[in-house]
């Protein structure tokens, strides 16, 4: 109401709450971000009047500083001119980490068996720049593809580490951004996984929509799910469905594809409805991805006959952040040289 949106939609995957803005407003908008923070503040202030399990622990502070970034939430924003028409991809995901992205991006950008648009549509030739980022250095370095392919794919192949924040095509601009926050390492102890989400410009001269969704196809396994402790497979499922029931998963991914239109959102609502009232077409939600559902069951399955095995639970380096080295300080007095 104060004029600083476009236009608004408010959606959820699992147990995260997701908003959907539109503005003018450019990156890092401290009034935008700010919506975004109260939105959330008020929403967690709810969930602890109902006595909900961990109401409010992704939330790292009680004041805003300017971002949501640093203070708990996730966040993708791009910047781009519209163009004559803008379809879009919103992924959603619950129970993982921001790498989960990297292997579908790689397979959509990188990967002419996935996107046959890199090889017969010419403006695809000119290729695309990655951004990968060190989430724990906190550093980030911008490469070339396909000319730095091996190179990219020997550094986001590590998934602990490296995370795919940016893809931008050399003439289009923007084309995919990944919210790449760790939760943990920003509040240095377990409080949930970081649930990261990713947007996808679509069509003339960008991987086509059915080329975004392909990867998908693929149940791969992903860090995270129960205590943020294990690998499970990711299940690809409806909005409606996707809230986590196997052992607190599997980890789940949901996709929305919208329109946008002279910065408004178009779904598959009557044209000209009121701010935030959308229906964006939900693409996982058909019978087509039971295949790939029920193989993520049965790979899930048989993770967690891992128990408290490796490969069935994470490195140690993200154990690090897990109740896990209480444990450890107990037996660490007891330990003698061999």
């Amino acid at each position: 109401k104060d004029g600083l949106l476009l236009d608004y939609y408010v959606t959820r995957c699992g147990d995260d709450m997701e908003l959907l803005m539109t503005h003018r407003n450019g990156e890092n908008h401290k009034g935008v971000h700010e919506i975004a923070w109260n939105a959330f503040m008020d929403a967690a202030q709810e969930a602890k009047k109902m006595h909900l399990y961990a109401a409010g622990q992704d939330l790292l502070s009680d004041a805003f500083s300017g971002n949501v970034r640093g203070q708990g939430p996730g966040a993708a924003e791009m910047e781009f001119v519209e163009r004559p028409t803008e379809p879009m991809l919103i992924f959603m995901a619950d129970k993982c980490g921001p790498a989960a992205y990297s292997l579908p991006i790689a397979k959509i950008f990188m990967d002419p068996f996935t996107t046959t648009g890199l090889v017969i549509d010419p403006r695809a030739h000119l290729g695309y720049d990655i951004e990968v980022v060190d989430v724990i250095d906190h550093k980030k370095v911008i490469m070339s593809s396909p000319a730095e392919l091996y190179d990219i794919l020997a550094l986001i192949g590590d998934t602990t580490r490296f995370a795919v924040k940016r893809v931008l095509h050399r003439d289009i601009g923007i084309a995919a951004v990944v919210s790449t926050e760790k939760l943990n390492i920003a509040a240095g102890k377990y409080v949930g996984k970081d649930d990261p989400v990713m947007m996808i410009r679509c069509q003339s001269g960008l991987p086509a929509v059915g080329e975004a969704l392909q990867p998908f196809a693929f149940p791969q396994l992903v860090a995270g799910w129960m205590r943020g402790s294990h690998y499970g497979a990711w299940y690809p499922c409806a909005v409606d469905e996707s809230d986590p029931t196997y052992h607190d998963g599997p980890p789940r991914v949901c996709s929305l594809g919208l329109q946008i239109s002279n910065g408004r959102i178009q779904g598959v609502e009557p044209p000209n409805s009121p701010p935030g009232d959308h229906k964006p077409l939900d693409y996982f939600a058909g019978k087509e991805w039971d295949p790939v559902r029920n193989k993520a069951m049965e790979i899930s399955i048989y993770m967690r006959g891992h128990g408290p095995f490796m490969p069935g639970i994470v490195s140690p380096e993200e154990l690090e952040y897990t109740t896990r080295p209480d444990v450890l300080k107990k037996i660490e007095s007891r330990m003698e040289p061999l």
